[in-house]
């Protein structure tokens, strides 16, 4: 069969693991070709923001594959990318300039390179050289040669270690080890060899949807900014309404040089990124020398179907019934938790339950450490997929990020599975 050929992500090339088949989906269900409906409360990979076939993006998409379907964005523009970048703007006043990708991946290698390449076309004699990268420890930023570096060096890239540069880590800040990050942090940044700090604002994804106070991270970013660091903050999955604002970086006093953005921008219909940067991190590449271009470009660069997507996409998430569509599921989401946590017969089976706007999480305890190689995985992800859930764990955490169109009473199919989950 065709299907055996198609090598699927994340996924062993093993007997046992044969797909589901989607022949449709729409609202928050996936309908398989054997009759199946299942609920997606990951958003299908976090991407899929407002429910599945939504007639709005779809007719958006329509009407601009009848217009412009695609033109080389070197020396060209169009309307739909031109929006989409004024919309962002606003949303995001200390941003300058917008730059199109693809994907989450290239979203951070675009940012990482034009840091580098920022001290690189400003050098004088005199200079450090500026390649440091500064990351915390379970970081995940995507799977691309620089998007590896600076993620948290793990069996998942393990085969690509000797390969990747060098990046100075430090570990996720805490109530606990605070003292300890903020020296380590002021040592590294002292150097006045570092580019760029980078980091998933307040929660990171998939290391667990673990998250830290924006006050810590408030006085890393200053720190760095007192030694002319740039700050690249990882919004691809924070980024459009996930957390409890729009953007996580609202959250911070001190901004960002750098955001990137992806997965949510298209309400999960086509692959299209940005990274954003202020005026001073493009300061040095204005400038008629050829040499000092930021050389770096795809063949879909600024898709004009992606670009109509993701403005009809932002239309939806700006509406007033998307707002308290989030905020609904935020409050659904912390009483919730609070159920857990006054639960004495499920209670101690739990390590900590989170959560942060729309996203919910809860830390099983295990013997093995917290990991997506956990094994409780295999048996957290077999058991809602039976229960027509999908559930994508992260190890030993059980997750919910679900489209914002979910119902109460969906919700609440998921929380009684869960529950149930936990009691057996």
């Amino acid at each position: 069969m065709i299907k055996d050929n198609i090598w699927h992500p994340f996924t062993p090339l093993a007997e046992g693991y044969d797909p589901l088949e989607i022949v449709k989906a729409d609202g928050v269900y996936l309908h398989t070709k054997d009759g199946r409906k299942i609920l997606d409360a990951v958003s299908s990979w976090w991407v899929n923001i407002h429910g599945h076939a939504n007639k709005k993006i779809a007719n958006a998409i329509s009407e601009q594959a009848h217009n412009l379907e695609h033109v080389i964005f070197a020396g060209f523009t169009h309307e739909p990318a031109e929006t989409l970048a004024q919309s962002l703007l606003e949303l995001l006043p200390t941003m300058s300039k917008v730059f199109f990708s693809d994907d989450g991946s290239t979203a951070i290698e675009v940012a990482l390179k034009i840091c580098l390449q920022h001290f690189h076309n400003k050098k004088k004699i005199e200079e450090k050289n500026r390649r440091k990268i500064i990351a915390i420890e379970g970081a995940y930023h995507g799977d691309t040669f620089g998007a590896m570096a600076v993620c948290d060096r793990t069996p998942f890239n393990a085969p690509f270690n000797p390969l990747l540069f060098e990046v100075e880590f430090i570990p996720r800040p805490t109530e606990k080890n605070w003292n300890e990050v903020k020296e380590k942090f002021s040592k590294i940044v002292e150097t006045e060899e570092v580019a760029a700090f980078i980091f998933e604002p307040i929660i990171q994804g998939a290391g667990g949807m673990q998250t830290y106070s924006p006050k810590h991270l408030d006085q890393l970013i200053q720190l760095a900014h007192q030694k002319d660091t740039f700050c690249i903050a990882d919004e691809i999955m924070t980024g459009f309404g996930r957390t409890d604002h729009l953007f996580a970086s609202e959250y911070l006093q001190e901004k960002p040089d750098l955001i990137c953005l992806s997965k949510g921008i298209t309400g999960g219909f086509l692959p299209l990124a940005v990274t954003l940067c202020t005026e001073k991190v493009a300061k040095p590449f204005y400038d008629n020398d050829i040499l000092k271009t930021f050389f770096h470009g795809h063949s879909y660069t600024g898709n004009p179907i992606a670009c109509a997507a993701a403005n009809a996409s932002l239309e939806l998430l700006l509406s007033d019934e998307c707002n308290q569509n989030r905020k609904r599921i935020a409050e659904k989401h912390i009483n919730f938790a609070k159920q857990i946590n006054c639960n004495n017969s499920i209670k101690d089976k739990i390590l900590e339950v989170r959560t942060c706007g729309t996203i919910f999480a809860l830390e099983l305890k295990t013997d093995e450490q917290t990991s997506y190689f956990n094994e409780w995985r295999k048996n957290i992800y077999s058991y809602f997929l039976e229960k027509n859930i999908l559930l994508r764990p992260l190890g030993n955490v059980i997750y919910m990020i679900p489209p914002y169109i979910i119902t109460n009473e969906e919700l609440d199919k998921v929380y009684e599975e869960i529950l149930r989950f936990l009691s057996s």
